[in-house]
């Protein structure tokens, strides 16, 4: 066997040349040996990207865990700033406030012309300043029962009242807010904001929540003029004539007197006195 180290080999030569025989064909304990080399090489590396593999899990699988604790934050966030929006002169109160009820709209078309105002009242009409809104409307209860409408009017005109005069019920007089002329709206008015606890009886019931298509048509400072009423025809048609009755009684006689005067009682006075004389 040639066992000469030669440095220059490398070192699965050098273990090939010490243990190989004349032959040069590897004994059943080198080939052994390689594997063994082989395997811890490979080993060796894959261990770093095994490593690097398992740490990337397991920061992944805790990245759920801080994503999910955000919720938890805003709403203690929100309930935080909730018992703080009080003046400092009022004493303040912890809870989050409720709505009892509240009008609620969809504008359907976004108007073009003028901004809706509403009206300012004074102590008088002399010194208020009224805006007339002139409005379409179609009117239903929440389970779809219409129960008014300006379309259904003769002629189907719209309505014209004094905005904020509270002529109409308070959900119309703040639904208008923020519209413009020519707008379209869809109006969702609880009962407090419409007809009360009693209703309308019988075409609203009590404590009924109303939906209302609104739309604003014109705006002015002045009241619609009254309308005038319905004119005759100019040629009414007459009623057929008849033959004229001949008259129950005679034409009385110029001659004599109609009724005989009374006989006069001297003892009484021809004229019967004042009754302010008694």
């Amino acid at each position: 066997m040639n066992l000469q180290y030669k440095p220059w080999r490398r070192r699965n030569d050098i273990i090939t040349s010490a243990c190989t025989s004349e032959s040069q064909k590897p004994s059943y304990t080198v080939i052994t040996m390689i594997s063994k080399f082989s395997s811890i090489a490979l080993l060796a590396a894959l261990t770093p990207a095994a490593l690097t593999t398992a740490a990337t899990a397991q920061t992944t699988t805790t990245k759920p865990a801080t994503t999910a604790a955000k919720p938890a934050t805003t709403a203690t966030h929100h309930t935080t700033a909730a018992t703080t929006t009080t003046p400092p002169n009022i004493p303040k109160v912890v809870g989050i406030p409720k709505i009892a009820y509240a009008l609620r709209y969809i504008d359907i078309v976004t108007g073009t012309g003028p901004l809706a105002e509403t009206s300012v009242l004074g102590t008088s009409e002399t010194d208020s300043k009224i805006k007339w809104y002139t409005v379409k409307y179609t009117g239903w209860l929440t389970d779809g029962t219409k129960f008014d409408s300006s379309f259904d009017h003769p002629g189907a005109e719209p309505i014209t009242f004094p905005a904020g005069a509270h002529r109409v019920i308070p959900g119309w007089d703040t639904g208008f807010a923020g519209m413009h002329v020519g707008g379209k709206r869809r109006l969702f008015i609880p009962y407090q904001l419409a007809y009360g606890e009693a209703g309308r009886p019988p075409h609203i019931p009590a404590k009924s929540d109303l939906i209302f298509d609104i739309e604003l048509v014109s705006i002015s400072d002045t009241p619609p003029a009254p309308k005038a009423p319905p004119t005759a025809p100019a040629n009414p048609t007459a009623p057929p004539t008849k033959p004229a009755d001949a008259p129950a009684n005679p034409a009385a006689d110029p001659t004599k007197p109609s009724t005989p005067p009374p006989p006069t009682d001297p003892t009484k006075p021809e004229t019967t006195p004042h009754p302010q004389s008694l």
